[in-house]
């Protein structure tokens, strides 16, 4: 079965690997619809930032679920799956095909393996958990959760605190391990209803193309975006704080760094986060 034959077509692959251009060809050949599965695509404000579709790319074809949180609002794997499930009902029920793209690894995760029914977690473990990191920072903090859930702690990346506190709350709250409630699952998409295609360019071409898309970035306007953030408030515990190079970017219109500086250490911290895609895809799938 081809891209072009299923109903859905999960599309994933590292930052800059071209995911986005070969949706919208894979849309051009069957009519169908393009679905969001970046986390930092998301977010309405920094269109630039996390290289969303443009609104030309939208004109070719329906995009969903793209450009709607507001910088303070915090999306789990399970608020997106919820939102995704009509459009994937839709595309099994023999509406229009589906193509599922992004570099968010846990959304494939869900749809592929299953998203386990997680007892609500109340606000003293979630606080608890907050408190323990901010307490012990994240090398300690890892220390403590690779105690009661070694699987979680080794495949949430660095510098993940969401994720990092979002597992150790989970075994706060329940005495089970997140691990192993996820273990409990089963697929969310059947088997033989996707095809599955995961970009994976040679190493030189993808950092490449992420320091070139990052100078593409700043002459499109991204530090417009920036400082609109900073005029709301920006504070370092906002979940758009994930976009990679906000940080950096904040940091020299507040004087902090040149401009240069702050473009070398984005062009790093993006590079870096590339190379950690692609060991979680290679690792998963």
């Amino acid at each position: 079965m081809t891209p072009t034959d299923a109903p859905l077509y999960l599309l994933a692959g590292p930052t800059a690997s071209g995911k986005s251009a070969r949706a919208l060809d894979w849309a051009a050949r069957t009519g169908g619809v393009i679905l969001n599965a970046d986390s930092m695509q998301l977010y309405q404000d920094v269109p630039i930032l996390t290289a969303r579709p443009s609104r030309e790319d939208e004109t070719q074809a329906p995009h969903v679920l793209y450009g709607f949180l507001d910088a303070q609002t915090l999306w789990s794997t399970g608020e997106w799956l919820r939102a995704a499930r009509p459009f994937i009902a839709q595309a099994l029920n023999g509406g229009p095909k589906l193509c599922v793209v992004g570099g968010t690894g846990l959304y494939f995760n869900a749809l592929a393996h299953g998203l386990a029914e997680i007892p609500e977690i109340d606000n003293a473990a979630r606080t608890q958990a907050r408190s323990d990191y901010e307490r012990l920072g994240e090398a300690a903090f890892r220390d403590r959760l690779r105690q009661h859930d070694p699987k979680a702690e080794a495949r949430i990346l660095p510098h993940d605190r969401q994720r990092l506190t979002r597992a150790y709350e989970v075994y706060l709250q329940s005495g089970v391990s997140l691990s192993d409630w996820q273990a409990r699952t089963r697929p969310e998409v059947p088997r033989d209803s996707y095809t599955m295609e995961i970009l994976n360019p040679p190493r030189e071409d993808l950092y490449a193309r992420c320091d070139q898309r990052l100078q593409l970035m700043l002459d499109h306007g991204a530090l417009d975006e920036v400082r609109a953030l900073i005029e709301q408030g920006l504070s370092p515990d906002w979940p758009i704080m994930r976009v990679l190079g906000l940080s950096e970017f904040a940091a020299h219109l507040r004087g902090e760094i040149t401009l240069d500086v702050a473009l070398d250490l984005a062009r790093q911290k993006t590079r870096n986060y590339a190379k950690r895609q692609m060991t979680w895809f290679r690792n998963q799938f």
